[in-house]
């Protein structure tokens, strides 16, 4: 079968492999739709997992849908020929993280994944995927591409279910790509009073404008006092970082308001450290806090939105590439320019 081979963000190759073997309670996925998400291109993440691993490329993709063709016959309640989403990572649900919420903090959630990537005609579904809720049956009112935005919608609704998005609040979201516009359409939902996004991509603000942001800002503007002329002088109540960019890290700390919380949904390099104004921080309540992955309860949140059609997914896709073009899709994607949602085709006509 093809794969694209990441060995850095400027060399993916097409390769071929041997299509995975079943095994037991295993199922095989024909890939029609994959996602590039924005941690597909951290390149010092990647490479810094090649190293552990003792690699030099990486099949990558996570974001994925499909039709099952090949099914182990221990399996009852999926049959060849089911339209699918599968989640690469599943979490125990019996740990201490699990019990206490942190689903996302699970260590099996941190070593479960299927076969070989999502950057591939054919994916494996590994038996502990299946028995620990990691796939979903597609209605047929869900087309794939709908689908490839589960996992990326899910990761979503975990960061503002920790934030407690509410009726009432100002929500500010840095960076506009595919997750920020994903927040600013989750944050109106959920009753948010304004939302107000920056970027400095004038694209991406326009984008922000159309899919439901209130008022936009480019980042670069002194943004604290923008929010404050519009917002009878307070700073927002919730604060969303959507970027790795550490000017917006830094500017999410100037824009809280007393009893506000900031969640870094997106973080800058392992090496960054921010300077936290803890005094302040302290005499005003704000919390920081953090949000990584999604659980299954926010994965079948995020079924539910697009199910039933009130988040749009499908027009966040400004460009398809054949995976004979993956070089040219992860070009695309990090150049940032007018893209927001790329996605890769493996079945080619």
């Amino acid at each position: 079968m093809r794969v694209a081979r990441y060995y850095s963000n400027d060399d993916i190759r097409e390769d071929e492999m041997l299509k995975p073997i079943i095994g037991p309670g295993e199922f095989l996925v024909k890939v029609k739709k994959s996602g590039i998400c924005g941690s597909d291109i951290l390149e010092y993440y990647r490479k810094a997992k090649m190293k552990k691993l003792g690699v030099n490329s990486l099949i990558l993709g996570h974001e994925i849908a499909g039709e099952i063709v090949e099914i182990s016959e221990t399996i009852k309640h999926l049959k060849v020929g089911d339209r699918v989403f599968v989640s690469h990572h599943v979490p125990c649900f019996e740990c201490h993280y699990c019990k206490q919420g942190h689903h996302t903090a699970c260590n099996l959630l941190h070593n479960t994944n299927f076969d070989p990537g999502g950057f591939a005609e054919y994916v494996r579904v590994p038996k502990i995927n299946i028995e620990k809720k990691g796939v979903y049956v597609l209605d047929k009112n869900v087309s794939y591409e709908e689908a490839v935005f589960i996992e990326p919608l899910g990761c979503v609704c975990r960061a503002q279910r920790l934030a407690k998005v509410k009726k009432g609040f100002t929500v500010l979201i840095l960076g506009c790509g595919a997750s920020g516009l994903l927040n600013i359409q989750l944050a109106k939902l959920r009753g948010a009073k304004k939302v107000i996004a920056t970027d400095i991509n004038e694209f991406r603000l326009q984008k922000a404008k159309e899919f439901g942001a209130d008022i936009i800002f480019h980042a670069s503007e002194d943004l604290p006092e923008e929010i404050k002329k519009i917002n009878k002088y307070r700073l927002a109540d919730i604060v969303i970082v959507c970027t790795g960019a550490v000017s917006a890290a830094n500017q999410a700390l100037e824009c809280a308001s007393p009893g506000s919380k900031i969640i870094f949904f997106a973080v800058p390099e392992p090496w960054v450290y921010l300077n936290v104004p803890i005094n302040k921080y302290w005499r005003n309540e704000i919390t920081i806090m953090t949000s990584y992955g999604a659980a299954p309860e926010d994965l079948d949140e995020a079924y539910n939105w697009i199910l039933s059609k009130r988040i749009n997914v499908v027009d966040l896709i400004t460009h398809r590439f054949p995976l004979s073009k993956a070089g040219e899709a992860f070009k695309t994607v990090c150049e940032a320019g007018e893209s927001i949602k790329v996605i890769l085709e493996p079945e080619e006509e």
